[in-house]
């Protein structure tokens, strides 16, 4: 049944690459990169710290993206919305009276050519300001050089808990939360039921990713401290595909409330699997599996999408500030509708713009400062930061109703009132 809600934007289906901007595809060790960032960086130089400067040179912004390899289709919809965040900023006059151009180079998805990009975008091609690159993986090389360097890196997509326990100084990660708090909205929303109609029991499978573990770790801490009985907790490995025993010891326990830290495929196998059993859970979360849209549904069936929840970092029907004109130039430029990881890369530059334009120059250190110290208003939603650029916000929490997904959290940016619960059971 639909219960109305007090909670209170509409996605259509999402991302398609939802899911990998919140993890990583390679377990290789970074460490050996970013001592080869430092080494490299040890002469660098930034640009200067002037003011504004001629308002007839330009304000060139530097990033370095996947545009080829691993992370390519995510990637290049990051490029996608730096590219339309730079256009409608000149169409307006551009920042500090300057026009704005983009020195974008591709990554490959590789760790070392991203050192080496960001290395010379700063000390030979002197941009003024940067953007980041995609995924945690890159980020974490890429930000050391912009720190050695002394020089703001917001990034659009790399919130794994490594990040910010750097005590880096120039590093703003540009969504609402870091992995491990990416699901305490959708926690918020069980505090706000009723003790009664909260869920007794929890199940927690989860892969074994360093994304989608930290989401479901923290969860179950705070439910478990809301009184929620675990009845299950385990991890199992990233290339699990038969998940009829996980299954099976599931329907077992019957929790209320499965909680699943589910990239894509394993989160389909364990809906399958339940279906198999015929046992389904008054409530489901998963992490990224079900923002894989199309094939999410495909997956499982349509109907059997019904209620699960998840979270997302953006909305095309929010009214946050500039959305509708970033959804209607997306559209233009591209005839499809918006990808989320677009929206994450226009938001990043929003941030940027924000400082600069605030402080009336492209100083690092002031730029640093005044992101420290204020909130910007972004297509996601306000953005502020904790010391290490850890943002302190929170995620939406999205859920997928009559087969279209709607937001359902927190209640200032829902496109519905209303929520499903319980989750009705398999078609």
């Amino acid at each position: 049944m639909t219960a109305s809600s007090p909670w209170q934007p509409k996605i259509r289906g999402g991302s398609a690459l939802a899911g990998m901007r919140r993890r990583g595809r390679s377990r290789r060790t970074v460490a050996g990169v970013v001592v080869a960032a430092m080494a490299l960086t040890a002469c660098g130089q930034r640009p200067s710290q002037s003011s504004g400067g001629d308002t007839k040179k330009p304000i060139v912004v530097g990033a370095s993206l996947p545009l080829t390899g691993d992370f390519a289709q995510p990637g290049n919809e990051a490029k996608r919305g730096y590219e339309i965040w730079r256009d409608m900023v000149n169409a307006k006059g551009g920042i500090l009276g300057r026009q704005v151009q983009l020195k974008i180079t591709d990554d490959a998805s590789s760790q070392d050519t991203v050192v080496s990009d960001y290395t010379k975008l700063i000390t030979q091609n002197k941009v003024d300001l940067l953007l980041g690159t995609f995924s945690s993986l890159l980020n974490y090389a890429a930000s050391a050089v912009a720190e050695k360097n002394g020089m703001v890196f917001v990034e659009p997509a790399g919130g794994a808990t490594n990040m910010f326990t750097r005590n880096f100084k120039y590093l703003f990660f540009a969504q609402q939360a870091s992995a491990p708090h990416q699901a305490d909205v959708f926690v918020d929303w069980v505090k706000s039921l009723p003790p009664a109609s909260r869920p007794k029991t929890a199940a927690y499978p989860t892969q074994d990713d360093p994304f989608a573990k930290p989401v479901i770790q923290t969860m179950q801490k705070e439910l478990e401290a809301l009184g929620v009985k675990t009845v299950y907790s385990s991890v199992y490995p990233a290339d699990t595909t038969n998940f009829q025993t996980i299954a099976s010891t599931l329907a077992g326990k019957k929790p209320d409330l499965i909680a699943q830290g589910a990239v894509f495929e394993d989160g389909v196998g364990l809906v399958r699997a339940l279906k198999q059993l015929n046992y389904s859970p008054k409530a489901l979360f998963q992490t990224s599996a079900p923002s894989n849209a199309g094939q999410y549904s495909k997956g499982i069936g349509e109907a059997n999408t019904e209620g699960v929840f998840y979270t997302v970092s953006w909305d095309e029907d929010a009214t946050t500030p500039v959305n509708a004109d970033f959804v209607a130039a997306y559209k233009k430029a591209y005839n499809a509708d918006p990808a989320e990881d677009a929206a994450d890369g226009f938001a990043a530059a929003q941030v940027l713009q924000a400082a600069a334009e605030k402080v009336g120059s492209v100083d690092q250190d002031k730029i640093r400062d005044w992101l420290h110290a204020h909130t910007v208003q972004t297509i996601l939603g306000p953005l502020s930061w904790k010391p290490t650029g850890e943002p302190n916000g929170k995620f939406l929490l999205a859920q997928w109703q009559s087969g279209k997904v709607e937001v359902v959290g927190p209640p200032d940016l829902a496109t519905t009132k209303n929520i499903v619960n319980p989750k009705p059971g398999w078609k």
